[in-house]
């Protein structure tokens, strides 16, 4: 019994060491990588709309590359989207000027853009926002202010 209980705590350290590495290496790989959403609704627009529209924007940046890799989905609008793009820098609640506009507004959007170092540093801080805008809301119909994950 002394040796079976031996083997079952090496075999057991064995593992937990192996695991321990496993997770060490993907948070290597993970870490350059940052993640971004922003859950997109007309009470987030400066000033705030009535309408029932909503959506989702959702995006990825190398921190090595300055690659942003996004994809913003929505539905319910008043009527077709007529620009969708990124803001910044600001802060929920206050608006800013386009940063990255995008070369459709039809749903689902996706694309990428290479940011520069000041750019990326305000999406980190949090200083960014995807709108969609229509005819009804050509201020903006829907927000959503783009959160580290």
């Amino acid at each position: 019994m002394n040796r079976y209980g031996t083997f079952l705590r090496a075999t057991l350290a064995a593992g937990v060491a192996t695991m321990a590495l496993a997770g060490c290496g993907m948070m290597g790989m993970n870490s350059n990588t940052a993640s971004f959403s922003g859950a997109m609704n007309a009470s987030s627009e400066v000033p705030p709309n009535m309408t029932r529209g909503s959506g989702m924007a959702e995006a990825t940046l190398d921190k090595g590359t300055n690659v942003l890799k996004y994809k913003v989905t929505y539905s319910g609008l008043s009527g077709p989207a007529t620009a969708a793009h990124f803001h910044g820098p600001a802060v929920a609640g206050a608006n800013a000027g386009v940063v990255v506009p995008f070369t459709s507004a039809a749903t689902p959007i996706e694309g990428t853009a290479t940011l520069t170092p000041a750019q990326a540093a305000d999406l980190m801080a949090g200083k960014w926002y995807a709108n969609v805008h229509t005819a009804a809301n050509p201020g903006g119909e829907i927000r959503g202010q783009m959160l580290p994950k």
